[in-house]
């Protein structure tokens, strides 16, 4: 079992889940309900990330492997 119980742990876990959740939009899934944001917007304007759906999946992928890396050390 994993606990999230400081900040970044908390952070990183939700980056996980945003970087699940647009590979579900990218298969054709929607996690969204009416005018809520799509996982795909949330992280282009949190992350400053630009390009397409695949693009910003990738570099979310490499900012999620850089932050862990730094959390070991």
């Amino acid at each position: 079992m994993i606990i999230a119980d400081t900040p970044q742990k908390i952070e990183l876990c939700r980056m996980h889940v945003l970087h699940n959740m647009l590979k579900l939009e990218m298969l054709g899934l929607k996690m969204n309900k009416g005018g809520q944001p799509t996982a795909y917007s949330v992280i282009k304007k949190e992350y400053n990330l630009k390009g397409s759906r695949q693009k910003v999946y990738d570099t979310m992928a490499e900012i999620l492997l850089t932050t862990k890396q730094t959390e070991r050390e």
